[in-house]
């Protein structure tokens, strides 16, 4: 099978997008960028995470062709290609509706640093302008609002994040969406304090070097 190692973790982990809470029913995606062929592994649209196996996910190219697969792909396949075109620092993307990250998202705010942990995706992560799900709008609106980071809101929608790995874009996209519940929670209790710009370079530059290597 095609590229079955990747779309084998695709599987994988589109079923904790279910465990974990970042989203319910078919709603979000994952996608994988094979740099050496070119390729991207993308997961079904609209199939039950429990129920997908790996050769229900497809491969396209970054022509938007379908290389592999009897399934329609995701219908974020533009939210995914745009950033594997333009950013080689990106060969995943994990994109969720998890409840506190399109909670912000549908107040159409940014995260701000209101937790160290924030700095895994930048020094904030911000909103992306709205516009309809499955559209080249989406995918530029949302990156534009990606540069520099490693996640961004999409407005009355949801959250992206991206990384080298799929194991990584999924910390993220967890992260974040811990963070977006500590934003919450404050903001219902009066005005965050968020942390200073000199901390959250600093908060960057340990989060480069943290973990084994």
């Amino acid at each position: 099978m095609l590229l079955g190692e990747l779309r084998e973790k695709v599987v994988e982990y589109g079923k904790m997008l279910l465990e974990r809470d970042l989203t319910t029913g078919t709603g979000g995606n994952i996608s994988i960028f094979h740099r050496e062929s070119g390729l991207v592994v993308i997961s079904p649209s609209g199939l039950d995470y429990m129920e997908t196996r790996a050769n229900d996910v497809v491969v396209m190219n970054l022509d938007g062709a379908v290389i592999d697969g009897d399934r329609k792909p995701s219908s974020e396949y533009e939210l995914h290609r745009i950033f594997y075109q333009n950013r080689d620092d990106l060969s995943a993307l994990v994109h969720t509706h998890s409840i506190y990250a399109t909670t912000i998202s549908c107040m159409n705010w940014d995260l701000p640093p209101v937790h160290y942990m924030v700095a895994v995706a930048g020094d904030n992560v911000r909103c992306a302008d709205y516009a309809t799900f499955g559209t080249k709008e989406l995918a530029e609106n949302a990156f534009r609002a990606m540069e520099d980071r490693k996640a961004v809101l999409l407005a009355n929608h949801g959250m992206l994040a991206g990384a080298t790995t799929v194991e990584q874009a999924f910390k993220i996209a967890e992260d974040i969406e811990f963070c977006c519940e500590l934003y919450y929670r404050t903001r219902s209790m009066g005005e965050p304090v968020v942390i200073g710009q000199e901390e959250m370079v600093r908060m960057r530059e340990k989060f480069r070097k943290y973990g084994q290597k």
